[in-house]
């Protein structure tokens, strides 16, 4: 059967059924996640994503009607394993078979065969089930701590949030092609769902560890590197959490008489497992040192308690990726040469113009902010103004971030060979015209690397809180307790979902605000699965903008005329009306970001489609056996 009969093949009745299987199975996800309005967010958010992205899968197979790129390897060894040869393996393939036996399963499910068209479109299914997902996971970390065995509304927030996430263009490129990605990322996401519903109220159960440790290892099946999602991220997420269900008894804090007292009381308050974890919102730098040793403190002195969190099941993931490395002699499984692990810490550098680029208009009211409170400084309307130890403490990190900056890029700016040959990638040109134009652009770039970060690190504060609030999380000697605050240590007052905050008002806490632990674990997953790849890909990059996206609160943009009004002085209505107003504005940004990514998939779709190219030699004679080649992600 010709692919252009196999294109063909597909009629309306064939996508009502996979629309039907699709429909189902979110359903009963949601469901069981306890959603109010599921069933419309269900129809809203597959109207919105599965139209697109089909139309997307039949352009792209009207076009490109043979495998492309990597497809060259994907597409025959799925339709190997669908003629039953699993012992056949293309040794070009680096990443383990789980995509071709998913999608296997899948077509035989619905009753299709194995033609390109049929395998790219599981992941059109895939994307589709990536966007409720996402709808899922906000709605749950939105949530967490309120009301545990309750139903959690869907709001059109996250709503967008579902449709924009799987419009990421990165990932919704690859909908239309038989790439592991999108597979790859469904299942994470799917394994950081149930962790969500992990770290409810009542302990995990039985079934539910085993569940976890499925989701872990199949994970791993379809890349390797999801081993620090599974066990870092979520394990350490985990981790957490069972330190914070410790719940010490809260104690009336003693008058110190030396810095040495103060330093000891709080180190056994961190032992028993009251640790400081405030919301990002209100974290200094020094809060985030202090975080770190309360944890360390924490779980050296309730070891038993972390290991058995731990060990299982993320420690048996941890022990099957470690046998799987063993057996196989390396990561990868095929083409060793050209993927060895190395040092490669310039990709920590270029993530960040990567977010930046990609979620510019979730920067707005966080730069808005910024302009305001400037604006406020100069002409004396501020409140408060920040101090000068303050200040001073931002310039010390600021001047820090830039140094380690610079050192990465003079003694660890790697540069793949595959980067420098492929022109297909965009990847290529980006370094072209930068870094590899002249020697002191890679040195100017540090600057630029810094700011990006610190836009990231500012959306993922949202809204700045009062002074009132910052008193529940003080669990640190450096932070001196305000004269009106009640002398004792509440222990509950943190113990929030680990993932998300605990509760609190949005005026206390900022909506959303996440845990500093998890921004903090969440910065070392992703350091972790980039900094031992030599090649720079864009797709490297989805699952860890997918877990920062997912943790981006809903900011309020603040007018440049009034200052920030506090919870103490606010009454419950004004607080209501501030919120509503708030979630308006907010659904704009959101919507600002779907015509962005819509824009950005329409310019790469365009290229991809209508400006193909061949490679020639310098005689001109065509090179790659006259094969078209088209640019891409």
């Amino acid at each position: 059967m010709s692919e252009a009969t196999a294109f063909s093949e597909p009629s309306l009745m064939v996508w009502l059924i996979r629309f039907s299987a699709l429909s189902t199975a979110v359903y009963i996800f949601t469901k069981s996640s306890q959603l109010k309005g599921s069933i419309l967010a269900l129809v809203a958010i597959l109207s919105c994503v599965t139209p697109v992205a089909l139309s997307w899968l039949l352009t792209v197979t009207e076009n490109v009607p043979e495998p492309y790129l990597d497809e060259v390897f994907h597409i025959p060894q799925a339709q190997v394993y669908c003629e039953g040869r699993y012992l056949e393996w293309d040794d070009k393939i680096t990443t383990p078979p789980g995509l071709y036996i998913f999608t296997i399963v899948f077509n035989r499910l619905l009753g299709f065969p194995c033609s390109v068209y049929n395998l790219r479109a599981f992941n059109v299914f895939v994307v589709s089930c990536v966007s409720v997902l996402v709808l899922v996971c906000r709605t749950n970390l939105a949530r967490a701590g309120v009301k545990p065995d309750s139903g959690r509304e869907v709001s059109v927030r996250h709503l967008l949030t579902g449709i924009n996430v799987a419009l990421f263009p990165v990932l919704f490129f690859f909908s239309g092609l038989y790439y592991t990605d999108p597979a790859s990322t469904l299942i994470v996401l799917l394994a950081y769902a149930n962790h969500l519903t992990r770290v409810d109220a009542k302990p995990p159960s039985f079934l539910n560890d085993v569940y976890s440790l499925v989701l872990g290892i199949l994970a791993l099946g379809f890349r390797q590197t999801n081993i620090f999602w599974t066990v870092v991220y979520i394990g350490g997420l985990e981790v957490i959490h069972a330190i914070k269900t410790l719940n010490p008894e809260p104690v009336e804090i003693p008058k110190f008489r030396t810095v040495s007292d103060q330093i000891r009381f709080y180190a056994w308050r961190y032992s028993l497992g009251d640790i400081h974890d405030p919301p990002l919102s209100v974290a200094l730098p020094i809060d985030i040192v202090v975080c770190v040793a309360s944890i360390g403190i924490a779980a050296v002195c309730n070891l038993p308690t972390v290991l058995r969190r731990f060990l299982w099941p993320h420690g048996i993931i941890l022990a099957t990726f470690v046998a799987f490395v063993a057996w196989n002699g390396g990561v990868v499984l095929g083409d060793k040469s050209n993927h060895v692990a190395t040092l490669h810490l310039a990709q920590m550098l270029y993530i960040w113009p990567f977010f930046a680029f990609f979620s510019a208009p979730l920067y707005i009211p966080h730069l808005l902010n910024r302009a305001s409170t400037a604006y406020q400084a100069l002409t004396f309307q501020a409140r408060q103004r920040p101090s000068s130890s303050y200040m001073a403490i931002v310039a010390l990190a600021g001047c820090s971030a830039l140094i380690i900056a610079l050192l990465i890029v003079r003694f660890n700016t790697i540069i793949h060979p595959f980067t420098l040959a492929d022109n297909r990638h965009y990847v290529f040109y980006v370094f072209r015209y930068s870094i590899l134009r002249a020697w002191w652009i890679r040195y100017a770039l540090a600057p630029v690397y810094v700011v990006c970060a610190w836009m990231c690190w500012g959306a993922l504060q949202g809204s700045k809180v009062s002074r009132a609030a910052l008193e529940k999380w003080i669990r640190s000697p450096f932070i001196t307790t305000p004269p009106n605050a009640a002398p004792s240590l509440h222990s509950g007052a943190a113990k929030g979902v680990s993932g998300q905050g605990d509760g609190v008002t949005d005026a206390e806490a900022g909506p959303d605000s996440p845990p500093t632990s998890t921004v903090l674990i969440l910065l070392l997953a992703t350091t972790l699965s980039l900094m031992t790849a030599p090649l720079v890909e864009p797709r490297y990059f989805i699952l860890p903008w997918l877990f920062w996206r997912l943790l981006v609160p809903t900011t309020s943009i603040r007018s440049l005329s009034s200052p920030p009004q506090t919870a103490a002085a606010d009454g419950n209505t004004n607080q209501s009306k501030q919120s509503r107003k708030h979630s308006r504005d907010y659904v704009s940004i959101l919507l600002l970001e779907t015509a962005w990514f819509v824009l950005i998939n329409a310019a790469t779709m365009y290229v991809f489609v209508t400006r193909p190219f061949y490679w020639r030699a310098p005689d001109g004679t065509l090179q790659d056996e006259g094969r078209v080649q088209r640019f891409m992600w």
